[in-house]
């Protein structure tokens, strides 16, 4: 049987709409979804509580991708101390607070700022007494 044979028995098995879909169906491969690019405001985007693990996670990715801003620090202290991690929490804020120090004035959203100091002065709040002071 010559291969100009078998072409033509096989279109006239399948027809032209199955061979049609057989290129069309041996053709398809699924291309990955774009991914977003990471952005400083992901770190409480999409936070569960239930998943507090997975949220710190998240936020570990946007302080490595942004270590000079104090932003994605702040933010993860609120996650830090949701877990229960009082001292990961502190030390991402006094952390932040000298990135914040570096920055002028005009250039750091003042809530930011407040909210540093305010979380700043909570950790020197709940710091142990040092012997001898």
């Amino acid at each position: 049987m010559s291969v100009t044979t078998e072409r033509a028995r096989l279109h006239t098995t399948i027809g032209p709409l199955g061979l049609l879909l057989i290129v069309l169906l041996g053709g398809c491969a699924e291309e990955p979804l774009p991914q977003r690019p990471i952005t400083r405001e992901d770190c409480l985007r999409t936070v569960k509580l239930e998943d507090l693990p997975g949220a710190l996670r998240q936020c570990d990715r946007v302080v490595a991708a942004f270590p000079k801003d104090p932003g994605p620090l702040n933010e993860r202290f609120l996650l830090h101390t949701l877990a229960g991690n009082t001292t990961a929490a502190c030390r991402d804020i006094a952390r932040a607070t000298v990135l914040a120090a570096a920055v002028p004035k005009n250039k750091l959203d003042p809530i930011l700022r407040q909210d540093l100091e305010v979380r700043r002065s909570s950790c020197a709040d709940d710091a142990p007494a040092r012997p001898g002071g």
